[in-house]
């Protein structure tokens, strides 16, 4: 062992095995960190277990991750269509591309939150900072909705949407969701060890955020409503990462200025409240899990 990975494993000195109780509180963050990335593979492995047990790597697999949005907006889409008596082939674009990306974070959110009290084993027996886990959750996540991607753009091809250069600057909008879902991730995860019917009531919760975020509806359709309305449907964090993301990937349009810097404080601001609170709790869950 070299003396600078015995440095880091000295500041990094979490109580894991101590089974009583343990005042909240942070670890000593530099060293946390470090360790956390050179675990980092530690992640990665989990994360493709987790893809190997759930047979992601098969054609069918792979099929079903596709397939399961593209039935989700093909339900959407008829209901919406019957709604509004109006066929718009341009709306099943919108729709797949803002579902697509939503599903990413739904995953991962509803994915990340058992990642702890599914790991019991892990957590009892190995020492590594276990904000790795639900960032192993938000990976499998990530690799379920690449998938999409592709078919996305041959849904787009079809419609006849414009194709720009601006569709690149969507992939910014992307990893603002991919971090936001990692605090997401984090915070769900410490909340399932403490109250494990959390779990149970999340998939409600999700489901009615996906109704307030511009899935089934674009955010133009905003503009014949009244500020109040505006203003609180803006508050949602996915309005300006979704809305952000659907008008550079499907209209090739630069989104409002509002949208870029509120995609990046929602993001920013959950991840680093989701870590802390993690982090704060970590060394008391083998208790929560014995």
């Amino acid at each position: 062992m070299t003396v600078a990975r015995r440095a880091v494993e000295e500041d990094f000195n979490p109580v894991y095995h101590q089974y009583g109780p343990h005042r909240a509180g942070l670890p000593p963050l530099a060293g946390y960190f470090r360790e956390l990335w050179h675990r980092r593979e530690f992640a990665a492995e989990l994360s493709k277990a987790s893809l190997r047990g759930a047979n992601i790597n098969t054609f069918f697999g792979q099929a079903w991750l596709v397939l399961n949005p593209l039935l989700l907006a093909a339900i959407y889409y008829l209901l919406v269509t019957i709604i509004r008596q109006e066929h718009d082939p341009a709306f099943f674009t919108h729709l797949t591309c803002s579902l697509f990306a939503f599903t990413l974070v739904q995953t991962a959110v509803t994915s990340g939150a058992t990642s702890v009290t599914g790991s019991g084993k892990l957590v009892l027996n190995t020492a590594f900072p276990r904000l790795l886990i639900p960032l192993s959750a938000v990976r499998t996540a990530f690799f379920r909705f690449l998938p999409t991607i592709p078919v996305y753009l041959i849904l787009h091809a079809i419609s006849g949407n414009p194709w720009s250069p601006l569709m690149l600057l969507s992939l910014y909008f992307l990893l603002m969701m991919v971090i936001f879902s990692m605090g997401l991730a984090a915070i769900f995860a410490t909340l399932q060890v403490y109250f494990r019917d959390t779990s149970s009531f999340l998939p409600y919760f999700v489901r009615l955020w996906m109704y307030l975020s511009p899935v089934l509806w674009a955010p133009e359709m905003l503009n014949n409503m009244g500020r109040t309305i505006r203003f609180l449907v803006e508050l949602n964090p996915m309005y300006a990462m979704l809305g952000g993301y659907t008008d550079l990937l499907q209209e090739g349009r630069m989104p409002l200025d509002y949208m870029w810097w509120a995609s990046a404080a929602w993001a920013i601001g959950t991840a680093a409240v989701g870590f802390l609170f993690f982090m704060s709790r970590e060394r008391e869950f083998a208790v929560r899990l014995v």
